[in-house]
């Protein structure tokens, strides 16, 4: 069976749930082998399932926008002779693979939410109106980046993988030099990106986005905005949805307050439901909504957060 690469840009003592996917996906179509910028005792104890035969690194710690990891990840193909390189769709990590494609004489797909066997890869194109079917030319190696929630994860404990440390080291000093890194701040709720249920708010909030985070704890939820809101100072631009903030689709997308805008759309219609809260009937965000509630938000969501506690009392 072909190998296929999975690249981590690091892996903590669980894996996130895209990790879990790509593996799944990954494992659908050849023999699995991992490639991360740094191994630890807890990685190699989270990828020690069935399927996972080889953890690859290189010698010392290595990670994006580091361009060692380019010569990583291409030295770990012409190990593996893998015919097709996954990994999660990420800014850092984009720049990466569409460095490695050049190298490799190959195409790179970004943005996939599904997987064939004969490696043809399902995306949403034009803000999620079409869904194509891309692969790179015959005898290449395909490179592609998978959106979170695209599958559902199946993996299975298994024994540990072989540790195999590849010539390759960080890059010089003279050629880049990271001179601070800041940790994101830690957080109960999950990761925008990743979150299998988003509730997200705009202009209609007035700032005030204490009932969408007590919805948001219900559901254990990801909080999500509109470039309104960021722009507003609300709440922090990492939380921008939209064709110029992140891109989500999980199982379940909240909007309340948000009217739709097309701009807005682009980043999360092709969650799988969509459930729309909006004072205004004529709002966009209802041609796409699968349900919607035309009301005031600030009456509409405490009813739900009291109906979920109800539920679950």
């Amino acid at each position: 069976m072909s190998a296929v690469l999975v690249y981590f840009e690091s892996v903590g003592a669980e894996l996130t749930s895209a990790q879990q996917e790509l593996i799944t996906l990954a494992d659908a179509v050849g023999e699995v082998q991992v490639v991360t910028g740094s191994t630890t005792s807890d990685a190699v104890h989270a990828l020690a399932l069935e399927g996972v035969h080889t953890l690859y690194t290189g010698e010392g710690e290595i990670h994006a926008p580091d361009p060692a990891v380019i010569d990583l990840l291409e030295t770990a193909v012409q190990e593996t002779r893998a015919h097709a390189v996954l990994a999660r769709n990420t800014a850092d990590t984009t720049d990466a693979l569409a460095r490695l494609a050049v190298r490799l004489d190959t195409g790179l797909i970004t943005d996939g939410v599904g997987l064939s066997h004969d490696l043809r890869v399902t995306k949403s194109v034009l803000a999620g109106s079409y869904t194509t079917t891309a692969r790179v030319a015959e005898g290449r190696p395909l490179i592609a980046t998978m959106k979170p929630n695209s599958t559902e994860p199946h993996l299975v404990p298994g024994g540990a993988p072989e540790i195999v440390t590849l010539p390759v080291t960080a890059a010089a000093a003279e050629q880049l030099r990271v001179l601070e890194r800041t940790p994101l701040e830690a957080s109960d709720r999950p990761s925008l990106t990743e979150a299998r249920c988003v509730v997200a708010g705009g202009r209609g909030l007035d700032g005030d986005f204490g009932p969408l985070e007590e919805l948001a704890d219900e559901l254990g939820a990801a909080i999500g905005a509109s470039r309104a809101a960021t722009d507003a100072g609300w709440i922090d631009h990492a939380a921008q949805v939209g064709q110029t903030g992140v891109t989500v689709s999980p199982q379940l997308y909240i909007s309340a307050g948000i009217s739709g805008a097309i701009q807005q759309r682009a980043g999360m219609q092709t969650a799988q439901t969509i459930v729309a809260i909006n004072k205004d009937e004529d709002a966009p965000v209802f041609e796409i909504a699968d349900f919607g509630v035309v009301g005031d938000l600030f009456e509409v969501v405490p009813q739900m957060v009291e109906e979920l506690r109800r539920r679950r009392s």
